[in-house]
């Protein structure tokens, strides 16, 4: 059989070859529109409005070009689970059709996750969080794991174990990630920062970008290195006896030209005042 899906820009080889150039019994066909039935498997959870508006206005005028990809249901003997192109099909129920073209392969539920996935990923439909549990799915319930899931999706390993490393994320950034507040980038940056959701607040608030944020995480990581930096025992020893003779806190901070900054802290105008009157009777 011909794949009506080789050479179809925008689906990729990946799709095709799990379709076309595998043994899946395949067969295309019109069916009622009200026949099929969502995939349990489906990665995708969020569809843009605005998007699924202007798909079903498109199908309005030229109706649904690519068919969709479906299998029997394996619950109720007069249904078809869609296995990809849920935009597609929803948008077609919005335009009124009552009959789509459709794919029907035989898949079990593994292949049939694996098509979803593989056109969800190559499309750039799913937002970070989808992905990530796409990749946990195939993990957890099929088996697979870390280098199968980069060969079957043609992504890096370390790209796959990035992915799946956003979901430790709390549950609050996870759900700015999933409604695309955040990216996967700004995700990538935020995973293992105790003040996480802070960051990610300040991130979102001040519009920054991922150079951004990664610039103030390392400020925060980091700190002033340099002006926190362990001091030496003689330094110490000179603050504790300056702090004891005056009453007040003393901090002296050596540079390595030997210049620097000698800091007294008074807590009120009285102490100020005695400063000053010691500092005058010796010098």
């Amino acid at each position: 059989m011909i794949n009506p899906f080789k050479n179809k820009k925008g689906l990729g080889r990946g799709l095709s070859s799990l379709i076309g150039d595998s043994d899946i019994k395949t067969s295309n066909d019109k069916i009622s529109i009200s026949s099929i039935v969502p995939n349990k498997n489906q990665p995708r959870k969020i569809f843009e409005k605005q998007a699924l508006e202007d798909l079903s206005n498109s199908i309005k005028e030229r109706g649904i070009i690519q068919p969709l990809i479906v299998r029997k249901s394996e619950d109720r003997d007069d249904k078809y689970e869609l296995i990809a192109g849920e935009r597609r099909w929803q948008a077609a129920q919005s335009a009124g059709l009552h009959e789509v073209p459709v794919l029907i392969i035989q898949a079990d539920n593994l292949k049939s996750l694996e098509l979803a996935i593989i056109e969800n990923v190559q499309r750039k439909d799913l937002n970070a969080i989808e992905e990530a549990e796409s990749y946990k799915n195939l993990i957890e319930n099929f088996n697979y794991d870390q280098d199968r899931v980069s060969k079957f999706i043609g992504k890096s390993r370390s790209h796959i174990s990035n992915s799946i490393r956003i979901l430790s994320l709390p549950e609050k950034i996870i759900e700015m990630i999933r409604s695309e507040k955040l990216s996967q980038g700004h995700a990538k940056i935020l995973i293992g920062l105790e003040n996480s959701i802070i960051l990610a607040e300040k991130i979102i608030k001040k519009k920054l970008s991922v150079r951004q944020s990664e610039n103030l995480v390392r400020i925060l990581k980091n700190g002033y290195k340099k002006i926190y930096k362990k001091k030496d025992p003689n330094t110490i020893n000179t603050e504790s006896e300056l702090a004891s003779k005056i009453g007040m806190n003393v901090s002296l901070h050596n540079k390595k030209n030997n210049s620097g900054k000698l800091t007294i802290e008074y807590k009120d105008y009285d102490q100020l005042d005695r400063l000053i009157t010691i500092i005058k009777e010796n010098y």
